[in-house]
């Protein structure tokens, strides 16, 4: 995902943002929801009635879910959705963002940020979808 970043934000969860706008949370810790992202109104509705898949807490009125664990959907949905996910938030930037990331030189990837790492996120995801994020 061009110019997509990672930092730590709450104490421990792993933010990755577009342009400075959340697309997906990942929580560190031991216990709770295993990976929060953006949704679409279609999928939001499809979603929550999948087992292991809840409204996010806090931010589901923005069509956000939350995977009660990673297996709950299958790595090539995961990689989608979450692809959907960065669509999504990329979409609701203002333009001159927009055009910024399309030439690929985003304000974000200027700030102080810490850039998007080249190892897997998800080591409890196999291949493809470890790297969905990255």
């Amino acid at each position: 995902m061009p110019n997509a970043t990672e930092n730590l934000q709450w104490g421990d969860h792993l933010c990755f943002k577009i342009g400075g706008k959340l697309f997906a949370i990942l929580p560190l810790g031991p216990e709770g929801t295993r990976l929060t992202f953006k949704a679409s109104e279609e999928s939001f509705a499809e979603l929550v009635e999948v087992e292991g898949i809840i409204p996010a807490p806090y931010l589901a009125r923005a069509k956000w879910v939350a995977l009660e664990r990673l297996d709950a959907l299958r790595d090539t949905e995961l990689r989608d959705l979450l692809s959907e996910s960065y669509r999504l938030v990329v979409a609701k930037l203002p333009a001159k963002e927009r055009q910024q990331l399309s030439a690929g030189t985003s304000a974000a990837a200027k700030s102080k940020v810490n850039p998007q790492r080249s190892r897997s996120v998800f080591p409890q995801l196999n291949g493809s979808a470890s790297d969905a994020l990255l």
